[in-house]
């Protein structure tokens, strides 16, 4: 009798532990657009923007395509790894679970997507922001069904979220005619709309639960090699750079005043602008030997917009800054990675101030350059 009571006891507290006390892990919830995508878009039947072929992916896992828009790994894969934390799958990948994201998070980044709705439209299917905020609100009620509302309300205001978008914004809407944006803006007005339309959406996702934000800047989109092959001189083009830096001053401004308006908000600007600049300029100093062209090509015929089976690869992938004619090479996404990592201070979640950082949670893929 007394063995029955100690084990219904025991049985009991376990149950109650497991249904009231959910031990959650800390995970990431990514929001962004091509730079970030691992997937979200091969899964939109009707999309363009899709990095579902060849050569794509060449550098990471099995070296098949995955959904990154690179021949490797994205600056928020290295990040995250940096910090130790788990890479979180693709939002619309059919086989996640509750389970799967408690133990990982989620990624909502698309390719084309941007912080306006209007922005991409010519890819048919792309998620813009609001869109994937939407869908994060759909991610909490699930998760609020799953372990119930406290320990919820845990979970999402003790992970990290990235919000890496912007460059669709000026590349596929504002700076081409066939937009409306193009026609009603101008450079001093369209910077400070879009910036305001980020203050509303970094709002929303605060009052759903996010504390611990990063927000990335732009780089010198005027120097990827769709830009410079458009160009009359196939330099870069200044004033996609100019607009780039315009969005990068005014952002840093508004995340800076909403880390301190926002109740219990931890926001941060990444902002690897000067440090990609001088990479672009000097590829040499930091073990570059091509900065103005991409490695995955076909050959003369320029702009080639994808990736594909045919094209021709460069011969050491180590050694170009930019993959496509848009996405930088796995090697320059470590060094941006890097550059945030130094500038924001980013320790791994299980460090402390005298404890040695623990190794990420993935393998890095090799870059053999075959």
């Amino acid at each position: 009798m007394k063995l029955t009571v100690v084990s219904l006891v025991i049985y009991t507290t376990i149950f109650a532990v497991l249904i009231n006390g959910y031990d959650c892990k800390i995970v990431q919830f990514i929001f962004g657009d091509s730079l970030s995508d691992v997937g979200n878009n091969n899964y939109l039947s009707k999309s363009i923007a899709r990095a579902s072929l060849p050569w794509y992916g060449i550098d990471f896992g099995n070296g098949l395509p995955n959904g990154r828009f690179s021949n490797g790994r994205t600056v928020a894969d290295i990040v995250g790894d940096a910090m130790g934390l788990p890479r979180p799958p693709a939002f619309l990948d059919p086989s996640l679970n509750e389970d799967v994201i408690l133990e990982n998070g989620l990624n909502y980044a698309s390719g084309g997507g941007g912080i306006l709705n209007e922005t991409g439209s010519y890819f048919i299917q792309r998620l813009c922001l609001y869109k994937q905020i939407e869908l994060y609100q759909g991610t909490q009620d699930l998760i609020r069904g799953k372990i119930g509302n406290k320990e919820a309300d845990k979970f999402f205001q003790e992970a990290r979220y990235v919000v890496a978008l912007g460059s669709n914004d000026f590349i596929n809407n504002y700076l081409m005619p066939v937009y409306r944006d193009s026609w009603i803006y101008s450079d001093e007005t369209f910077v400070p709309y879009l910036t305001q339309t980020l203050r509303e959406q970094l709002t929303l996702l605060h009052r759903l639960g996010a504390r611990q934000v990063m927000v990335f800047g732009l780089g010198p989109m005027g120097c990827i090699p769709l830009q410079r092959v458009l160009s009359s001189s196939g330099g870069c083009q200044e004033k996609t750079n100019k607009l780039a830096q315009m969005f990068n001053t005014q952002t840093s401004k508004l995340v800076t005043e909403l880390s301190t308006s926002l109740p219990n908000a931890e926001f941060r600007f990444g902002d690897a602008y000067d440090v990609v600049n001088d990479v672009i300029i000097n590829p040499n100093n930091y073990g570059f030997s091509n900065s103005d062209s991409p490695c995955c090509s076909l050959g003369k015929i320029r702009p080639a917009l994808t990736c594909i089976p045919a094209s021709t690869l460069c011969k050491d992938r180590r050694k170009y800054v930019f993959w496509d004619e848009y996405h930088p090479s796995d090697k320059a996404n470590e060094l941006i990675a890097n550059e945030m990592i130094k500038k924001l201070g980013f320790k791994h979640i299980n460090q402390t101030d005298n404890a040695a950082p623990s190794p990420g949670p993935a393998v890095a893929p090799s870059s053999d350059g075959n």
